[in-house]
């Protein structure tokens, strides 16, 4: 396609002023520049059919109602067309097919979104559940179970989706995936958002098949007869068992992690330590891991495979080891729940396999584009995950960085005995330094932090993992069905202590992490455009990228932080002033949410609201506190104490209607509440979690979640008060 972009001064692209030199006119060298750029770029015009294809899944997403599944229809149109011009007009077939792919995933989108099960109506009260387990994870404290198929008293039929109970700490069941099991629990929906524009637990859960969650009240009974698991969750479940027997503690969580992909049970501080290090990428199956198991798997089978003459002189020992090592990683694959990055790394891996059975190279920029077509086309949604965004990130980095440095990678015949070495602690270095670089954005868009010795730790850590944990790990695999698993364990959990006492070491340095406000969703989508632009042009063109990547990592400064955030149930309401976060927290006010809050403000605690006065731009009395005279947030009152027993509580304040923009109330407001907004229980009930910004023109602007997530199939309908849906008819309430 590109090499009819190719001018040459005999060819009848090139213009006949050029063939005169210096008389040609200005815009003739301009013409001939532009034809040679795009020639240059031959072969990478197919590459960004699954960036349009991304940008269509993103624009589903960002939608605030939900498309009709018949638009997607409509990308069969510029496809075709881009088909017929194709060696007519290959520049315009090039814009038609990115229109169409980027349509295509819209429709994708709308139709894997369609296909998703009803939400389930969830009693208010604890009920008795029954139902099959499909999956057990081990946390710190005792088991969590997924049921599937589950039942209760008031549900017509089956559930359709996934229940996922966490089991009493001193219930002395094991259960097993397969099994029936019945127990008395609290369930309640997916959460929403800790604030608007924060993850989206409810879309996570609409497209995972996640239904509800809860705890039990009581201990759980099995029932007779088996119903059907998910492939290799037994297996799964058994293996964790059997690595927790020989490995206690959290070198065995982090061993179980390495193998099955479970992370539920690793402590809290192990798992600290390993994000402030940069280690954190190792806990989750990956390219990495997949590379590994392939690798020594092959290495094995055409190593076996050659020491029998007889085969070695009639069999091209490649293809079985190959076919063989594509198998293992299968496995590895299903046992780790056919996570995002395995499914990548399992479609490279496949393609790898490919290219090295047909003589071709095997790293290249197009296995990463056909790995991420494949990843789209299964789940569109994976889009939206940090564990997409930053493998692909990674690996995009990692080979274009290959193909443009392979030229000078070449090591000289009979070179130093020191050259080898130092050439691999080089590689793994810029290794560290490149992926590290390329998911950096994406990291603080999801977490806020950045950590600053990720290159140091990651050249000892990832060695130690390639050499000594992943090795060990395979052959216990292999020794598991025999009972001989305990040796192999054992010299994996000393690579693994090893590892973790690495990240222990960089995590306690001074500045290990380095808290920042998270990306804007803008900002980040700005640098993953960047960064693709980048990997994927040859020559000067890729230098557009810079003014992307750095207004892409600047975003934030355009895009200011909230003023005031109040959550979805009215209990936890926080204030920042003077570079401070303040907060006025209720009983049963959930933690998660406060940290959640101080992550996207770059803040590592927050401080009470003072009794009185307050830093500039917050004024408090005792009953309520003004930030900037726009926001009124009203105090309640103090409960009786001890020895005040049998004493009501005070009302709430009144209300200074008409004295400020905007007023808070962790209590329903009565009445009308005249020249003011108002934010109270009954607000944030109907709308969700607000987020609150003073204007430069004096004013306040407010956001609840409902108005910025809009009226999509994962974001429940606005509630009716029992009474009301009571007393009025089925039809007036729709």
């Amino acid at each position: 396609m590109a090499h009819a972009w190719v001018a040459s001064p005999g060819s009848d692209l090139a213009p006949a002023g050029l063939a005169a030199g210096r008389g040609a006119p200005l815009f003739v060298h301009w013409a001939v520049l532009f034809r040679a750029m795009l020639g240059a770029q031959h072969g990478r015009w197919l590459l960004w059919l699954p960036v349009a294809l991304g940008a269509g899944v993103l624009a589903y997403f960002a939608s605030p109602v939900e498309p009709p599944l018949w638009l997607g229809l409509g990308a069969f149109a510029p496809l075709g067309v881009a088909v017929w011009a194709a060696p007519r007009r290959p520049a315009l077939a090039w814009l038609l097919g990115l229109l169409g792919a980027a349509w295509l995933g819209l429709g994708l989108a709308a139709l894997h979104s369609a296909r998703m099960p009803a939400a389930l109506e969830l009693p208010r009260n604890a009920v008795r559940a029954e139902g099959t387990i499909a999956a057990v994870e081990a946390l710190p404290d005792g088991l969590r179970i997924t049921l599937s198929g589950a039942v209760w008293p008031g549900l017509a039929e089956p559930a359709g989706r996934l229940v996922r109970v966490r089991l009493k700490a001193d219930d002395p069941l094991h259960p097993v995936p397969g099994q029936r099991i019945a127990l008395r629990a609290m369930l309640r929906a997916p959460s929403a958002p800790t604030h608007p524009g924060a993850w989206d637990f409810q879309r996570a859960a609409w497209f995972s098949g996640l239904g509800a969650s809860g705890y039990a009240l009581g201990h759980a009974s099995l029932l007779p007869g088996e119903g059907r698991a998910p492939a290799l969750a037994a297996t799964r479940r058994a293996m964790e068992s059997r690595i927790a027997a020989v490995l206690p503690g959290a070198p065995g969580a982090v061993a179980a992690a390495l193998i099955t992909g479970g992370q539920s049970v690793i402590p809290p501080a192990e798992m600290a330590a390993m994000r402030d290090s940069g280690l954190a990428h190792l806990l989750s199956v990956s390219g990495l891991h997949m590379t590994i198991v392939v690798g020594l798997v092959y290495a094995l089978l055409r190593g076996g495979l050659a020491l029998c003459p007889w085969l070695a002189l009639r069999l091209d020992v490649k293809l079985p080891a190959a076919l063989g090592a594509l198998a293992a990683g299968g496995f590895y694959l299903v046992l780790s729940g056919n996570q995002i990055p395995m499914l990548r790394s399992f479609a490279m891996a496949a393609l790898v396999t490919a290219a090295l059975l047909a003589g071709r190279r095997a790293i290249t920029l197009r296995g990463v584009a056909i790995a991420a077509l494949i990843v789209l086309l299964i789940d569109p949604a994976a889009i939206l995950g940090p564990s997409f965004q930053m493998s692909f990130a990674a690996v995009l980095a990692l080979v274009a960085a290959h193909e443009a440095l392979r030229p000078h990678l070449s090591v000289p015949e009979n070179p130093r005995w020191w050259r080898r070495p130092l050439l691999v602690l080089a590689g793994l270095a810029a290794t560290s330094l490149i992926a590290g670089l390329a998911t950096m954005p994406f990291g603080l868009a999801y977490f806020g932090r950045l950590q600053l010795y990720g290159v140091a730790a990651n050249m000892v850590a990832v060695p130690l993992t390639t050499f000594l944990v992943m090795p060990a790990g395979l052959a216990a695999v292999l020794a598991m069905p025999l009972g001989l698993e305990a040796l192999p364990l054992t010299v994996m959990g000393w690579g693994v202590q090893a590892v973790l006492g690495i990240a222990q070491a960089v995590a306690a340095w001074p500045g290990a992490t380095l808290a920042s406000e998270p990306l804007p969703a803008w900002g980040a989508a700005l640098v993953a455009l960047g960064l693709c632009w980048l990997a994927l042009w040859r020559g000067w063109l890729r230098a557009l990228a810079l003014p992307m990547l750095a207004c892409g990592l600047l975003a934030g400064m355009v895009s200011p932080t909230p003023d005031a955030l109040v959550s979805a149930d009215g209990r936890l309401i926080a204030l920042r002033a003077g570079g401070e976060v303040f907060v006025q927290r209720a009983s049963g006010a959930q933690r998660f949410t406060a940290d959640a809050w101080l992550r996207g403000w770059a803040e590592d605690a927050a401080r009470p609201l003072p009794v009185a006065g307050g830093p500039p731009g917050l004024a408090c009395d005792g009953a309520s506190c003004r930030l900037s005279d726009r926001i009124a947030l009203l105090r309640p009152p103090a409960a009786p104490s001890a020895g005040q027993r049998g004493r009501t509580r005070a009302a709430m304040p009144e209300a200074p209607c008409g004295q400020a923009a905007l007023i808070i109330s962790p209590e329903p407001v009565r009445g009308q509440c005249e020249g003011s907004r108002v934010i109270d229980r009954f607000t944030v009930w109907r709308d969700g979690a607000h987020a609150v910004w003073l204007t430069a023109d004096g004013g306040v602007r407010v956001l609840s979640d409902r108005a910025h997530r809009g009226d999509r199939p994962w974001v429940p309908p606005r509630p009716t008060p029992r009474y009301q849906a009571e007393s009025l008819p089925v039809a007036s309430i729709e």
